[in-house]
């Protein structure tokens, strides 16, 4: 149900106080530029990330929407500013972030984009006090909601066709659970139990019964004939409260026919425990000898994408699945590895080095375009300065040998220029159009890096005009001399 006109979305729940959202030495670093006379100089910063989760070969980008609109309604109430002043910050910065709101750029890739480690997905311009403050909250709904979009997409790909709902908010990370169970949508789920985030951001919702309903009657029995005479429509019986062979299907069975005399169909039953590839199948026979092909079966209990791709590989009868604790946790990873750090300021590039070469960023204001092969996939991705005009070569960043020519391939721009001095360029995606997105995309990644097992790693190159302006970058910052 597409519904975004009517949706509260992210800053509904964050409040007034949104620019709040972030980490006191933000606001001790702007505070600092603006008593250091440095409020106005120019930054460029992108968000990338260093390695794909649960040890895949993509990430589902998401989040961006919401970082939009928080960024579209940042500013610092009267409120905020007394608790800020409550913290000894100094009045004429106090009054300075009174008038502030963002005036900056912001160029990004879809929500719904499929990308990959070392690739800029957004590009923000501003001052440096405006693009440094919105540092925490970018990476924190970036961060996340990808992650759990990606945990989803995974789900999805070995669920194949089959329904999947999300049933995770009662194990959520407290208020973390309301984006889980939207980005969750992004990523391939079909609908949700989470009413509030239903509400928040026009997500389909559904859910059967919990076991309580069946032992606050006195029998099993009567416990499914209520619920059918109060959701005739749309009645899934819980199976495995007091045995799914022995009570629970045959106790369905008898009501499923008395629906059939009301000219009424039992639309599923759900596994909640036990063996799912045995007992689905054994379910699924009885539910046949009984002329009940039309009832689903409904599958769920700490399910991941592993254990759903097993069922699938057993053939197993299941037609829809919950999915609950592995997903809206993000098992497997515990985060994504997204950073946020300037590439330009005042100007001219900058770069920020480490003991470890592959944690050294790329400098520059950089674009990145995607490359296709003669079969319309995914070959490889380019990451080029905004000067460029043509490239035929892209060259791994850390193995200078690893080159890849791409003059002839045909190609597309990632980047998209989605909020302009501060006012919105273009339309924030529904939740709907962002998981379409992203379905189209991901058909058009190869299968070698969908895989569970040992993924191929997508090849994201760099121009030469960036790898020479890192090394002599680099060269120059080794030249500076240490103060003593």
């Amino acid at each position: 149900m597409d519904q975004q006109k009517s949706i509260k979305g992210i800053t509904a729940l964050l409040g007034p106080q949104a620019a709040l959202y972030t980490d006191l030495y933000q606001l001790t670093m702007a505070q600092g530029f603006f008593l250091s006379g440095k409020a106005a100089i120019p930054a460029v910063y992108d968000y990338t990330f260093r390695e794909n989760p649960y040890q895949g070969g993509y990430v589902m980008f998401a989040g961006i929407g919401d970082v939009l609109e928080v960024l579209a309604q940042f500013r610092f109430d009267e409120e905020a500013l007394r608790y800020l002043r409550g913290l000894k910050f100094r009045e004429e910065f106090l009054q300075y972030l009174q008038q502030f709101h963002f005036h900056g750029t912001v160029s990004a890739m879809r929500e719904g984009e499929i990308v990959f480690p070392g690739e800029p997905l957004v590009r923000v311009e501003g001052n440096l006090i405006e693009s440094q403050l919105i540092e925490t909250m970018l990476l924190n709904v970036l961060n996340f909601e990808s992650l759990i979009a990606t945990k989803a997409s995974r789900i999805r790909f070995a669920a194949g066709n089959r329904k999947i709902t999300d049933f995770g908010l009662r194990r959520a990370q407290g208020f973390g659970g309301i984006l889980a169970s939207k980005a969750a949508m992004i990523g391939g789920v079909d609908s949700t139990s989470n009413v509030f985030a239903g509400y928040h951001f026009g997500l389909d919702v559904s859910g059967t019964q919990a076991h309580s309903w069946i032992q606050s009657f006195n029998d099993e029995l009567t416990a499914f004939r209520r619920f059918a005479e109060l959701y005739p429509d749309n009645c899934v019986l819980l199976v495995d409260t007091y045995g799914t062979l022995k009570s629970g299907i045959p106790h369905a069975i008898i009501v499923a026919r008395e629906l059939e005399a009301k000219g009424k169909r039992l639309a599923g039953v759900r596994l909640d425990s036990g063996d799912l590839a045995s007992l689905s199948k054994k379910v699924r026979a009885m539910l046949d000898a009984a002329g009940l092909r039309y009832v689903q079966i409904v599958a769920s209990n700490q399910l991941d994408e592993y254990l759903i791709y097993t069922l699938t590989q057993q053939n197993a009868p299941i037609d829809a699945y919950g999915v609950g604790t592995k997903l809206v946790s993000a098992h497997g990873s515990a985060a994504l590895e997204g950073i946020y750090k300037i590439s330009e300021l005042n100007g001219q590039p900058s770069m920020k080095v480490t003991d470890n070469f592959l944690k050294t960023t790329m400098p520059g204001k950089k674009h990145v375009f995607r490359f296709f092969d003669d079969k319309g996939m995914f070959d490889c991705d380019g990451v080029l300065l905004v000067n460029e005009q043509q490239i035929e070569s892209l060259y791994h960043p850390a193995f200078i040998g690893h080159q890849r020519n791409v003059g002839k391939l045909p190609v597309q721009p990632l980047l998209t220029k989605m909020m302009e001095q501060g006012k919105l360029a273009v339309s924030i995606p529904s939740v709907q159009e962002s998981e379409r997105y992203a379905s189209n995309r991901f058909v058009l990644l190869p299968m070698d890096y969908k895989r569970f097992e040992k993924p191929l790693q997508y090849k994201v190159g760099f121009s030469t005009p960036i790898m020479n302006l890192r090394t002599e970058l680099y060269k120059r910052l080794q030249q500076i001399p240490v103060a003593r």
